[in-house]
Order: structure tokens, then C-alpha cells, then sequence
């Protein structure tokens, strides 16, 4: 199990928060970018409120001080709000120390290939950190035939459940969606809250306040159109509307 205790040894100098590497490919990039603007755009509680939670994609999680990182697709901490970013490195990554030696709750990986580990030492290494939830998304099923598989967190180990994917004590499920965002149609994981709705970007929000606008005009014109019709029917009887 990490050591996740208080810190007060805070030189950073040593720490590398940039390998200047890019992300694996544009699907994944469009895909964790998805997760991410989704949860802030739509996620709220019962009463509507804005819920409290850091979400990150493609962002170093250290653990230790002198730990190596493992950087996440995209991960997802309950009950914090993301520092605000300034010049100084403990503002620029995830260290478990700067938020109340809290693990991310929430871990997801999206294979690109069968070199990432991700059923393998990214699972041991999640369940060690004492992340709550690790998803693994593998669209292509590089690593297996299923492409969604969901781990939670027994002990000192991770167990794994089957679909549909519901993550209790969260309140947010995952699941599949055929669909089209920025342009391209492809098959998406997408966030669920408790009532199973799909959290929706800012785009899609705007399309369907647009669509409900529109579809209110076309009801007021209908409405007027029976009510001339019924004046001129009226008319004609010989009575006066």
C-alpha cells in the first residue's frame, strides 16, 4: 500500500510535471476531453447544485514524493476543487498531499495499444494509491474481447464487476453511446448520473435548448393556425368569433 501520509518536505525541484510527451492518438484526445468537459458542464446534484470534485486528463498523480507518477486518462477526485494553477509545481499535477492525502476516487484508462499495462501494472498500481474505481475503456479490444471493464477496490486489491457500470457511493455510472461530438461519429464512453442521464458538453445543452425553442415556436404557430382556421370556419356559419 502507498504511503499517502501528510508531507512536509515539499522541494520539488526534482520532479519532472511535463514529459513533453503528446497524447496517444486524436480519439483519445477527444475522448478524455469528453469525460472531462461533460462532468463540469452537467454534473449536479438533486437539488441542481454544482457538485465539488477536481477532474483531470493526461495529468501526472503522484503519490510520493520521491515516487515515480503514473499519469491517467483521466481521473476524478470527489469533495475538492482543482488548485488554481500559478507558476508553482504543486499546482500543476496531482500530488495526493495537496489534496487532504486523497487518492483519486475515480481512475479510467483508454487503450491505444498492448504496451500501456493497463490490466496489468497500472491495475496493481492503482489499487496501491487506494483509487476507489478504475475503468478500463478498450475500444479497439486490444486486451480483451470486452470493451468496457470496471474494477472496485476490496482491500488491498481490485475486483472486478460486469456491465452495466454503476459506481456506488459516486453518483455516476459509465456506459457506451453511438453518437457524434466535435465532428466525429464513433462509439464514446459517457457519464451517467444516479438517474441514468447521460451528462451532456456544452454543445449538446445548447442543441437542445435550440431544438426546445424551435419546438415551442412550431406549437405557438400551430396553435395560431387552428385558431384562424376556426375564426374563418366562425365566418362562415355567420357567427361572429
Amino acid at each position: 500500500m502507498a504511503d499517502l501520509s501528510p508531507i512536509t518536505e515539499l522541494d520539488l525541484s526534482h520532479i519532472q510535471v511535463d514529459d513533453g510527451e503528446p497524447v496517444d492518438n486524436i480519439f483519445s484526445e477527444r475522448q478524455m476531453r469528453l469525460l472531462t468537459e461533460s462532468l463540469y458542464t452537467s454534473w449536479r446534484d438533486e437539488d441542481g447544485n454544482r457538485r465539488t470534485f477536481a477532474a483531470f486528463a493526461n495529468v501526472g498523480l503522484f503519490y510520493g514524493l520521491h515516487e515515480p507518477p503514473v499519469v491517467p486518462d483521466v481521473m476524478v477526485t470527489l469533495g475538492v476543487k482543482p488548485k488554481q494553477i500559478t507558476s508553482d509545481k504543486s499546482t500543476l499535477s496531482y500530488f495526493v498531499w495537496e489534496y487532504g492525502g486523497k487518492a483519486p476516487d475515480i481512475v479510467i484508462e483508454i487503450v491505444s495499444n498492448r504496451e500501456g499495462g493497463e490490466d496489468t501494472t497500472k491495475l496493481e498500481r492503482y489499487a496501491a494509491i487506494g483509487v476507489a474505481y478504475y475503468i478500463i475503456y478498450d475500444p479497439a479490444l486490444k486486451l480483451s474481447r470486452r470493451a468496457l471493464r470496471a474494477y472496485e477496490k476490496h482491500g488491498a486489491t481490485f475486483v472486478e464487476y460486469l456491465d452495466p457500470i454503476s459506481l456506488p457511493g459516486m453518483g455516476l455510472g459509465l456506459g457506451l453511446w453511438k453518437g457524434e461530438y466535435e465532428g466525429f461519429q464513433d462509439v464514446w464512453l459517457r457519464w451517467f448520473d444516479s438517474g441514468k442521464h447521460m451528462l451532456l458538453t456544452g454543445g449538446e445543452r445548447a442543441d437542445q435548448a435550440r431544438q426546445s425553442e424551435a419546438q415551442a415556436r412550431e406549437a405557438v404557430r400551430a396553435a395560431e393556425e387552428r385558431a384562424e382556421r376556426l375564426a374563418a370556419k366562425l365566418l362562415e356559419l355567420g357567427i361572429e368569433p
